[in-house]
């Protein structure tokens, strides 16, 4: 290549440079950073994809009896959420740091994988014939498609179980038990939760596998590993993820109000049941209403006492 050929690509680039931002910003202008921002944050949200799925699992577990009271464990596992580092922090702020990041780490991790794909395309090289995957599986070749529709998955889950946007089912805060069930009853939703949970362990195993080699660990004598690591925790998450759906629909795991608002708490655990208010109210109106027939029939025998004892004096 001749002097001038430098000079010419030197003054037409295929890219115009982008002012350099301060350190450490500037690194995310390289396509290095964007990979290492959307390992980190991939990262950070298989993290919580696991955690969250380990606490779903005590929806499996009912009833159980906590400070003499009959509770479903999963809606004491909300309320310990709820109060994470109180009195450190006051209730409920610490759970919503912890949303802060993980809604950043989406939008960071959407941000350079769009910027990546930019990058990619804007260098100009373009097949001359139609593409042929040799090592490319589906995966790969769907994590956009499938990231849109995780994406969608997960604003609706937030719509649905954490803010009760989606008609339906009655919706309650804390009553986590409650509005699972309530909203998986429904099969199109059901249908919903399962594809996208799908889609999500696909996006999962490429996006495990390609994080090592964006973290510089990429060894074909460690490949094989990175293989079944990917495969594993996606493995993971299919299964606990995709059995509440049919749970729920199976009729295995339910949602049960005791009947008798006079229940003990061992019987209440018993039944896998727990009080509900308006269980209760009916229960009490209806011994308020016989202890008023008591007191009319105990009013009532000593007005006839009262008759007897003036007729005898009267005779």
């Amino acid at each position: 290549m001749t002097s001038s050929t430098h000079a010419r690509s030197a003054e037409n680039p295929l890219r115009k440079q982008k002012k350099e931002l301060p350190f450490p910003l500037s690194l995310y202008q390289s396509a290095v950073g964007k990979k290492w921002v959307m390992a980190i944050t991939g990262l950070i949200l298989i993290g919580f994809v696991i955690s969250h799925m380990i606490g779903n699992l005590k929806l499996y577990l009912g009833v159980i009896e906590h400070d003499g009271e009959a509770i479903y464990d999963i809606d004491l596992y909300a309320e310990f959420l709820r109060n994470i580092l109180v009195p450190l922090f006051p209730e409920r702020v610490f759970l919503w740091i912890a949303r802060i990041v993980l809604l950043a780490s989406v939008g960071l991790h959407i941000h350079s994988f769009y910027s990546l794909n930019r990058l990619n395309l804007a260098s100009g090289n373009k097949y001359e014939s139609k593409q042929d995957w040799i090592a490319a599986n589906f995966a790969s070749r769907s994590m956009r498609y499938s990231g849109v529709i995780v994406l969608a998955y997960i604003l609706f889950h937030l719509a649905d179980l954490t803010l009760g946007w989606i008609p339906g089912f009655d919706f309650e805060h804390g009553a986590v038990q409650s509005n699972v069930v309530g909203s998986l009853s429904n099969p199109i939703v059901a249908i919903f939760y399962a594809v996208a949970t799908i889609l999500l362990c696909a996006h999962i195993y490429h996006g495990t596998y390609s994080m090592f080699q964006s973290l510089g660990i990429n060894n074909p004598k460690i490949n094989d590993r990175r293989h079944k690591i990917a495969g594993s925790i996606a493995g993971l998450v299919l299964v606990g993820n995709l059995s509440f759906p049919i749970a729920v629909q199976a009729n295995l795991v339910d949602f049960e109000v005791c009947s008798n608002a006079n229940a003990s708490v061992a019987e209440q655990v018993e039944d896998n049941c727990v009080t509900g208010e308006e269980g209760g109210s009916e229960i009490e109106g209806e011994s308020e209403s016989d202890n008023g027939i008591e007191e009319t029939s105990a009013s009532d025998s000593e007005l006839d006492t009262e008759e007897i004892s003036a007729l005898e004096g009267e005779s």
